[in-house]
């Protein structure tokens, strides 16, 4: 599967109740998830929002079906039989004033070591009762960036671009930041990196970059995120 942009203009979300489970599923998801925590303690159980289908209506609309799940269940993929499970995520494209595009390398203690991407992440679920709509994935996405990077961007400064559908099948919110001057990203990001080494974490990119075009954003060492060539593309006017 490759990955897809798709330009939305019009955004629907409505909750569903989460995929049943058989007792041996659930058992070989549980196993699993004790496995990869084992392999990476710093992994958390948090709660998610996660896909559980979409369409869309070719007239700039889409429609979300999503569910209240933890992290564990994303070991349920590639386990014969078990529900598709997909993730929602929020990812922001900060430029610098001099039009470079900013990318972390996920640290080693996340779930995608050695890998670039936008800041950004899985979106959590609104509390029971709330609204999952535009204001809560630019609120989301707003506190990745400062989190990631430092850059507190206001979420109502954060502009919707398009959505992707990235190769595992997850959805995802992109959203294009204000500008900010290049060594003024690098400050803010090193500025968090060690307040987060001196707090006795490990950031969670461990390194970024500025990159100008598609070309010099292949030529980085590493993986990238599935939809980031084709995200970085639309930027520079590919």
């Amino acid at each position: 599967m490759t990955a897809e942009l798709w330009d939305i203009s019009r955004l629907r979300f409505e909750e569903v109740a989460p995929p049943g489970l058989t007792a041996g599923q659930r058992s070989a998801m549980d196993r699993r998830w004790a496995a990869a925590v084992t392999a990476n303690p710093a992994l958390f159980d948090g709660p998610v929002a996660a896909l559980a289908g979409y369409e869309r209506d070719g007239a700039g609309g889409l429609s979300v079906s999503w569910t209240r799940l933890t992290y564990r269940y994303r070991v349920l993929r590639g386990l014969p039989d078990a529900p598709a499970v997909a993730a929602l995520f929020v990812a922001v494209l900060q430029p610098a004033d001099d039009g470079r595009l900013l990318v972390g390398r996920m640290s080693p203690a996340t779930s995608a070591p050695g890998r670039w991407q936008p800041p950004g992440g899985t979106l959590e679920p609104p509390r029971e009762g709330g609204v999952l709509d535009l204001g809560l994935l630019r609120s989301h996405a707003a506190r990745e960036l400062a989190e990631e990077t430092g850059s507190d961007t206001a979420p109502h400064a954060l502009a919707p671009g398009p959505v992707v559908l990235d190769a595992r099948g997850s959805l995802g919110f992109l959203f294009v930041a204000p500008p900010r001057p290049a060594v003024e990203l690098r400050d803010r990001y090193a500025h968090v990196a060690r307040a987060e080494v001196a707090a006795g974490a490990e950031p969670e990119f461990d390194r970024v970059e500025l990159v100008g075009s598609s070309s010099e954003l292949r030529a980085l060492p590493g993986p990238s995120a599935s939809y980031l060539e084709l995200a970085a593309g639309r930027f520079f006017g590919a």
